[in-house]
């Protein structure tokens, strides 16, 4: 399919969950929808533009009919797909700028903001249900656990907290410890008894459920910069249970199989620009998957030409490299490396900064790794954790 142009630098997209439209939310405060076919052929479903402010972060109900977005105006804005107008405002819904949007239950969604506070929203009501304020930094992203009924929160005060939200405490369920480096995006694996967690410093964290929250049970270096943003593979590929899809700063949309480690491809490119967001349609089983960086276009590519691109090369994604075996690392095809020794990174969407003016062009700055020290150092090395030659992605 060929880009879909929007005028602005994209902050975040989403799909209905089950027509083919896509949505994005750009820094200059539009919300613009695009209808799409099996060609890959486009066209604009609606615009609008609730606030002169960006719009940070979308997200739809259950079926679809209700798309929710928020941004740095604070407040939480109800449109209907259907005709592309704004129903519904929840005015002054945060203290700071909202982050992310998560649908949970037909009647609950939730929020994230600059200053890590969350809230719990029943649709039906203006006001929230309950409030957390555990983290003390940017909400960065959520994961929602249906079987459990619990909301995995990442923050960039470098924690993982678990919220029941069957409870009535405001307080989580569970908070790991400081992992000492930005957690950015969350997906979970493993009929989710393990979650992924990018980071900023470009290693995954695995932690598994069923040894608690506490710490990551391991970590697999290879990402040369940031894990903006995380999504799995539909369930129709014999190997989504352990690999995913994986955003970063250095312009690179790249699946990656964790049970053994392993690179099997880039699917997009967005050059100079970091890929901060990613989304699979058809509620992420569909064929279709949405990226968006700094630049001011939606890169949409098709899953099936790709896989079985690779899958002529990597034996159709097949559980013939996804055995039951839990160890991260493979002793006969060594892809894990340790982080490179840069020392800038391309320019990330900003959490909780300002944004740049509109009429600017994106451009790169500097900016120093945490400590200026090796992130291993002084940290316990995971039980399956790898030192190999750093050549897991080096030429793509």
């Amino acid at each position: 399919m060929p880009d879909i142009p929007v005028g602005s630098q994209i902050f975040d997209l989403g799909f209905h969950p089950t027509n083919a439209t896509v949505y994005t939310g750009l820094l200059d405060g539009h919300i613009k929808a695009f209808r799409y076919d099996e060609q890959g052929q486009h066209e604009q479903a609606f615009s609008i533009r609730p606030s002169k402010r960006s719009c940070r972060t979308l997200g739809t109900n259950q079926d679809g009919s209700c798309l929710y977005a928020a941004g740095k105006a604070k407040s939480i804005f109800a449109v209907d797909t259907a005709t592309g107008s704004i129903f519904e405002t929840r005015k002054d819904a945060h203290d700071s700028p909202v982050n992310r949007i998560k649908r949970l239950l037909p009647n609950m969604f939730c929020t994230g903001d600059d200053d890590g506070v969350i809230k719990l929203w029943d649709p039906r009501t203006l006001h929230e249900i309950r409030q957390y304020t555990h983290h003390f930094d940017f909400i960065s992203d959520f994961l929602w656990l249906e079987n459990k009924r619990q909301l995995i929160s990442t923050s960039g005060d470098g924690t993982l907290s678990v919220i029941d939200v069957r409870g009535k405490k405001a307080e989580p369920l569970a908070q790991s410890e400081d992992q000492e480096d930005e957690l950015l995006s969350i997906v979970a694996i493993r009929n989710a008894s393990k979650v992924v967690v990018g980071t900023q410093l470009g290693i995954l964290s695995i932690f598994n459920s069923s040894r608690g929250w506490g710490d990551c049970a391991d970590r697999v270096p290879g990402h040369p910069q940031s894990i903006d943003a995380l999504c799995g593979l539909p369930s129709s590929y014999s190997s989504s249970h352990s690999t995913i899809l994986t955003g970063s700063s250095d312009g690179l949309l790249r699946i990656v199989q964790l049970f053994p480690t392993k690179l099997l491809g880039v699917v997009a490119d967005h050059g100079s620009f970091p890929v901060e967001r990613i989304a699979v349609d058809q509620n992420g089983e569909g064929r279709w998957i949405g990226s968006a960086g700094h630049e001011d276009t939606l890169k949409m590519t098709d899953l099936r030409e790709v896989l079985e691109d690779e899958g002529s090369d990597q034996g159709d994604l097949s559980d013939k490299h996804d055995s039951d075996s839990d160890e991260v690392g493979s002793t006969e095809r060594a892809v894990s490396a340790p982080v490179t020794g840069e020392d800038t990174v391309p320019p990330e969407t900003e959490h909780g900064g300002e944004e740049r003016d509109p009429s600017e062009e994106p451009k790169e700055k500097k900016r120093k790794r945490k400590g200026g020290k090796d992130v291993l150092v002084g940290r316990k090395k995971g039980r399956n954790e790898l030192d190999a030659d750093p050549s897991f992605f080096v030429g793509l």
